[in-house]
C-alpha cells in the first residue's frame, strides 16, 4: 500500500491523539501531534517573554525550533531542540498558551508549513484541528473525531490522578464548549470538517472499536485509490 497521509481532526477531548497514536503503530507510520506543536510555540513564548502581538518574534520562534516526535518506552516523547518537553505542554497553562498564540496567523503560517514539510512524503498520521482543510485539503484519508462536551470533559477527568467531583465536571465541560465555540469562530483556519472527511462521534465507541473503524476505512480508500491508479 502507498503510504498516506490521514489527517485526524477534531475538537479537544475527543479522543485524538490516543486512536491517531493506534493508527499510527497499526500502519507503521509516523505520528505527529500537531496540537503539541502550538503547545511548544506557547510555552516557549512565555518562557521567552514574547508577547502575542510581536508577529516579527513569533516567527522568528518558530523559524528557529526544531521540533521532533520521537517513540520512546512506548509514549511519544516531544523533543524541541533536543529538550524534551512532553510533560510541561500537557499543563492545563500550556494548553492556555497555546489556546492564543494558535489564534496568531503567523504562528499557523510557520508550523503549518512545517507540518506539510513533516508529511510530504506520506506515511504519517496528523492530528490536530485543520489538517484536513488547510495543512493537507488532498489528504486521501480525512477523518474528523467528535464527543459531547460532557464525555469529552469525563474523558479529560478520568486521565487525572486526583477523583473529580459534579461541579468540577461541570465547569471542565463549560470550558471545553467554550474552547469550541473560539476555535469554530476564528477567523483564521477554524474548526470545521472537511467536506469529504469521515464523520465519527466517538460519544458511546469504546477505542478499540474507534480504531477498527478507522482501519477498516482507511483500507478502503487505499483500495480505492489503488484501482484508479
Amino acid at each position: 500500500m502507498k503510504p498516506l497521509v490521514v489527517a485526524i481532526d477534531g475538537p479537544a477531548g475527543a479522543g485524538k491523539s490516543t486512536v491517531s497514536r493506534r493508527l499510527a503503530q497499526a500502519l507503521a507510520y509516523r505520528y505527529i501531534d500537531t496540537g503539541a506543536m502550538y503547545r511548544v510555540i506557547g510555552v516557549l513564548a512565555a518562557e521567552q517573554r514574547i508577547d502575542v502581538t510581536n508577529d516579527a518574534a513569533l516567527a522568528a520562534l518558530c523559524d528557529h525550533t526544531k521540533i521532533e516526535f520521537v517513540e520512546s518506552d512506548g509514549r511519544v516523547c516531544t523533543l524541541v531542540d533536543g529538550r524534551d518537553m512532553s510533560d510541561i505542554i500537557r499543563t492545563p497553562e500550556a494548553a492556555q498558551l497555546a489556546s492564543k498564540t494558535s489564534t496568531v496567523p503567523v504562528v499557523r503560517e510557520r508550523l503549518v508549513a512545517m507540518q506539510r514539510s513533516m508529511g510530504a512524503s506520506g506515511g504519517v498520521v496528523m492530528e490536530g484541528r485543520d489538517i484536513g482543510t488547510v495543512v493537507f485539503p488532498n489528504a486521501p484519508v480525512k477523518v474528523f473525531l467528535d464527543a459531547s462536551p460532557r464525555e469529552r470533559a469525563w474523558r479529560r477527568a478520568s486521565e487525572m490522578h486526583d477523583k473529580v467531583g459534579d461541579e468540577e465536571l461541570e465547569r471542565m465541560t463549560r470550558e471545553i464548549a467554550e474552547r469550541d465555540a473560539r476555535d469554530r469562530g476564528r477567523a483564521h483556519s477554524p474548526l470545521r470538517p472537511a467536506e469529504d472527511a469521515l464523520l465519527l462521534d466517538t460519544t458511546k465507541m469504546k477505542l478499540d472499536e474507534v480504531v477498527r473503524t478507522l482501519l477498516e476505512h482507511i483500507a478502503t480508500r487505499a483500495a480505492a485509490l489503488e484501482s484508479h491508479s
